[in-house]
């Protein structure tokens, strides 16, 4: 019989179990019991409890979430992939998907993508050519510049007006399969020139056909500008007025009418097309206020120092020079007289953000000035009873809230809500605690919509007309909306060039406070005295106080671009939904708008012919 070596298996089964756990729970004690108090609070601490246990627990979830999330569930609700992406949807950070949907608040409903916003559908651009031939102009280099500087300044105008223009040459026309009907026809000079121009626009087909003296001066959606626009044109037509300066048609109107130039009879002693061909052909209409053409004989009527020195051989370089700052103020009293209410700058949290909207401010007062005149006080062709800007006082309103108005232009500063949240708390260390209990949501929406919208709306229903006052057609021909973290820099001269486009016109450069008139205006005549819109409603700020606001901004602006901040970011985002989806279309609005007019330079930089001598770029301006 084997011997036990268990002797508590002497004992029955019920004593046994009694017997081990008393053996148990002496070990216990006596190996616990000799470690000192030290040891024995140091593995207390280890032993997780409160804000440990919990932060353990999320962990725990967090991951079995993610193990859970890649196992595929056949019985689970298929999920929607986002929207793929544009061609030339992106610039930088700045993100966008065009969409009918754009009024919609948030982008994100739409693309599924947190970092696209969605911005309406570009407008189409018609076309509107101007003919341009180096080998017929004047060879000195004073009228050479002067001309260059006409054409950019067509160009910059019937952009700024929801056109493409274009400046086609001789090569253009010797394309058109017509051009060898006319080349061995006896004619006029001026009549050469003329078949010329419409050869080339006849090879270029439907569209607009201007003389680069030829300008749009009105409000953007003045009837004939937006007739212009739809690029539907049902007949051959000129406008009575304006001579050869502005004509429309299609691609078969235009070839018609040159056919019938060349059977004509009277092609050999004609000086306009419009002499060569049957009457009916060319309709004549009557309604062109919105266009100023700087013909000869209105030059003559209107603008009679710049006209006597075209006349003399010796001086039509100093002639043509005049033309570019005439027709530059022309377009810029133009502007001043749409919005005769003046500008407002939106500033919704005056208390905090005296330096952020500076920048608008300083865009404000450049475009209160009078820019330089060889003619004082003279009007536009098209506009003979406007108001000049010596006597035309352009008013800068700091305006708390956002107010719809037609003869307003209003320039607002929108910031990140990180940006906002800094300023307003005067702390740019803000911590999860801060945003979550003690932060209000969408403090900025909510403050500039308050009076256009009232009360009672939440912020996320305010978004659809912000977007409308931004985007929209009519509300971006009269406001201008900036990101507080890239302003528009009074001495980069990129973003000044950028205004120009905007504008339609030389933005000016440089602003003078001391409210003296510029030469050559008459010494009894005086612009009124400059605003002084720094502060608006709000308290008028210390030096200190300014400082500071100097100081956060910037540290902003740097921790925004920094991967430090994500995290504080996108809790700030998740928490001001709405100021972050305005921010958002706002940056992407404004870098969309830089895009399309870089592309459109791109593609007619290969057709400005430097330093080819047909084209109307020369080597001695270099690029426009």
């Amino acid at each position: 019989m084997p011997t036990r070596l268990n002797p508590c298996s002497y004992l029955p089964r019920r004593l046994q179990i009694v017997a081990t756990l008393t053996v148990f729970v002496l070990l216990c004690i006596i190996f616990l019991g000799t470690s000192n108090s030290e040891d024995f609070n140091k593995y207390l601490d280890e032993v997780p409890y409160g804000p440990k246990l919990q932060e353990g627990v999320h962990h725990a979830v967090e991951g079995a979430h993610q193990v859970v999330d890649h196992i595929p569930n056949p019985f689970g609700t298929p999920a929607h992939k986002p929207l793929p992406e544009q061609a030339n949807s992106s610039s930088g950070e700045a993100r966008w998907y065009s969409d009918w949907k754009w009024r919609n608040p948030f982008s994100s409903s739409t693309t599924l993508d947190e970092e696209r916003a969605v911005l309406p559908p570009l407008q189409n651009r018609p076309p509107i050519y101007t003919y341009y031939d180096v080998s017929s102009r004047r060879k000195d280099a004073q009228s050479k510049k002067a001309e260059q500087d006409l054409l950019l300044l067509w160009r910059r105008a019937w952009w700024a007006q929801g056109f493409k223009p274009m400046v086609l040459s001789k090569s253009e026309a010797m394309n058109n399969p017509l051009y060898r009907a006319f080349e061995d026809k006896e004619m006029d000079k001026a009549l050469q020139n003329e078949l010329m121009r419409w050869l080339a626009w006849g090879n270029m087909g439907t569209g607009i056909l201007s003389s680069f003296l030829a300008f749009p001066m009105a409000p953007y959606d003045d009837p004939m500008l937006s007739f212009l626009r739809r690029g539907e044109y049902p007949t051959l037509t000129r406008y009575e007025g304006l001579g050869n300066g502005l004509y429309i048609g299609t691609r078969g109107d235009i070839e018609a009418a040159l056919k019938e130039a060349i059977a004509s009879q009277a092609l050999h002693r004609v000086k306009y097309i419009d002499e060569a061909v049957p009457e009916d052909t060319i309709q004549v209409d009557a309604k062109h206020d919105a266009i100023a053409h700087y013909s000869d004989s209105m030059l003559k009527s209107k603008y009679g120092p710049i006209s006597e020195k075209l006349k003399d051989l010796k001086t039509v370089g100093d002639g043509l020079a005049l033309l570019p700052p005439l027709i530059n103020s022309h377009l810029h009293l133009t502007w001043q007289n749409i919005f005769t209410k003046g500008i407002s700058v939106l500033k919704p949290l005056p208390e905090h953000t005296t330096i952020m909207v500076q920048p608008a401010v300083d865009i404000a007062m450049n475009l209160t000035q009078c820019p330089y005149s060889p003619v004082p006080t003279s009007c536009p062709p098209n506009r003979p009873k406007c108001k000049t800007c010596v006597s035309n006082s352009v008013k800068i309103n700091i305006a708390k809230v956002f107010r719809n108005d037609s003869q307003t232009f209003t320039i607002a500063t929108v910031p990140h809500p990180y940006t906002i949240q800094s300023l307003v708390k005067n702390n740019d260390h803000l911590e999860l605690k801060t945003i979550r209990r003690q932060t209000d949501r969408d403090v900025w929406i909510l403050a500039a919509t308050k009076e256009l919208l009232g009360t009672g709306l939440s912020s996320f229903a305010r978004l659809p007309s912000l977007k409308d006052a931004i985007a929209s057609e009519y509300g971006s021909s009269r406001s201008l909306w900036l990101t507080a973290e890239r302003p528009y820099q009074k001495d980069s001269e990129k973003d000044l060039e950028e205004l120009d486009w905007i504008f339609g016109f030389e933005f000016p450069r440089d602003v003078q406070p001391d409210g003296k008139s510029e030469t050559p205006v008459p010494g009894p005549e005086r612009r009124p005295d400059p605003p002084k819109p720094e502060y608006g409603d709000g308290p008028i700020p210390s030096e200190k106080d300014l400082q500071n606001e100097r100081s956060l901004l910037e540290k902003t602006k740097r921790a925004l671009g920094t991967k430090a901040a994500t995290e504080v970011r996108d809790i700030i985002e998740a928490w001001n939904l709405a100021d972050t989806e305005a921010w958002k279309f706002i940056r992407a609005f404004n870098a969309r708008r830089r895009k399309e007019r870089r592309q459109w330079e791109d593609e007619e930089s290969s057709y400005l012919g430097k330093g080819v001598f047909d084209r109307w770029v020369d080597k001695i301006t270099g690029d426009t």
